[in-house]
């Protein structure tokens, strides 16, 4: 009884041995397809905005979520002082990031505010909320201190937006 205990326990303690060998080769396995991620993500945007331009497309998606997510009046039901809010992205000097941001109250007033950013020895991986209770999503400012970017609160599209930023940090902090 006893040799039939020790043979059933050195059996599981065996595919016990398997199930964490063949754990770590799949998890060997997934690592080497993440690594092609950023080229994979990169390629598809370029072929969607035509271009061989890994920066031009990055930007132009960039702007293009910033648009699809905008902040709108029309979404602003009951707010105090609602208002259109609109960003467009560009390059300056190497490693700058320029925000150009555009309000449009309910009487037509638009206001605009430029500001730029020096990418260089920031964390490319960008922070945003959206808090359940509220209409939008902010992104932290790089920098510190108020919000840089404010959105219409949908999470998928914060994510998407912060990858794509990410990625856009990335490649400015190249030069």
């Amino acid at each position: 009884m006893q040799q039939g205990l020790t043979s059933r326990l050195s059996k599981l303690l065996l595919i016990s041995v398997f199930l964490i060998a063949g754990g770590t080769l799949n998890a060997a396995e997934s690592d080497a397809l993440d690594s092609d991620e950023p080229a994979r993500y990169l390629g598809e945007l370029k072929a969607l905005y035509l271009t061989s331009d890994e920066r031009k497309a990055l930007l132009t998606h960039s702007n293009s979520l910033l648009k699809t997510y905008g902040l709108r009046a029309e979404y602003q039901v009951g707010q105090a002082k609602p208002a259109d809010l609109h960003y467009q992205l560009s390059v300056g000097s190497p490693g700058e990031l320029r925000i150009r941001e555009e309000r449009r109250d309910a009487s037509g007033n638009i206001a605009v505010r430029n500001r730029g950013f020096s990418v260089f020895g920031m964390d490319p991986f960008i922070q945003y909320q959206c808090p359940p209770q509220g209409l939008v999503c902010t992104f932290g400012s790089p920098t510190g201190g108020d919000p840089w970017l404010t959105i219409l609160r949908d999470p998928q599209g914060a994510e998407e937006l912060a990858k794509a930023l990410s990625f856009l940090f990335r490649n400015l902090q190249k030069g």
